[in-house]
């Protein structure tokens, strides 16, 4: 890889991870100059990084060439939970027809940990131990193709505002707990209910939070 390229996808990098992590906030507008500035690097491996993230439909051009970091609307992310949902119910079914996997026993200890009342957990570090699950279910059901189709959604649904407004987790670890009860117990009807239980249960959420805003 040349130098350029590792400068493009360190530029990437950055740039997605702040807006993910919100630092660079949904409608704010971002400059080249400005960008380039903040990252220490030149202009020809920042609009390589720009490009890239453009053609995901992250930011956009204004007319005056400024980039806005795209929001996304409760709408887009309801129907995100509705697709997964539907998705990741199969998925479970499956993984409770193949077994057990390491990965679903890691998770498994780790989400028990989250149930404690003292654990206290950053919204940042309870997303990694959250994707690792998914993964693990989605590895478990042995659907490859289906793993990069749930990241693409996850990510989209980081960066929609109220993802963010919990810092409670013991309800999604309790949901994450049955789901891999049934996978366990080789039960693919409860898996399947258990994972659909808990995206309706993210679904409640997000629409409780709405209704006090």
């Amino acid at each position: 890889m040349s130098e350029k390229e590792t400068l493009a996808q360190q530029a990437y990098n950055a740039i997605k991870q702040k807006i993910l992590s919100q630092q660079y906030q949904p409608e704010e507008v971002l400059t080249e100059r400005g960008l380039a500035a903040e990252l220490g690097i030149s202009r020809t491996p920042l609009r390589s990084a720009i490009s890239r993230i453009e053609k995901e439909g992250v930011v956009y051009r204004l007319d005056n060439g400024a980039l806005l970091v795209r929001r996304v609307s409760v709408e887009q992310l309801l129907e995100i939970v509705q697709v997964r949902r539907i998705l990741e119910g199969a998925a479970a079914a499956r993984a409770a027809e193949n077994g057990m996997t390491g990965a679903l026993k890691a998770s498994r200890d780790v989400m028990a940990h989250c149930l404690d009342p003292d654990t206290n957990m950053a919204f940042d570090d309870f997303w990694e131990l959250d994707d690792d699950f998914h993964n693990a279910v989605i590895d478990a059901a042995d659907l490859p193709m289906l793993s990069g189709m749930i990241q693409k959604l996850r990510v989209t649904a980081r960066r929609c505002t109220i993802t963010r407004v919990h810092d409670q987790f013991a309800a999604q670890a309790q949901d994450h707990l049955a789901v891999i009860a049934g996978i366990e117990a080789g039960a693919p009807d409860e898996a399947r209910a258990a994972m659909e239980h808990h995206f309706d249960n993210v679904r409640v959420r997000f629409l409780d939070w709405l209704s006090r805003v």
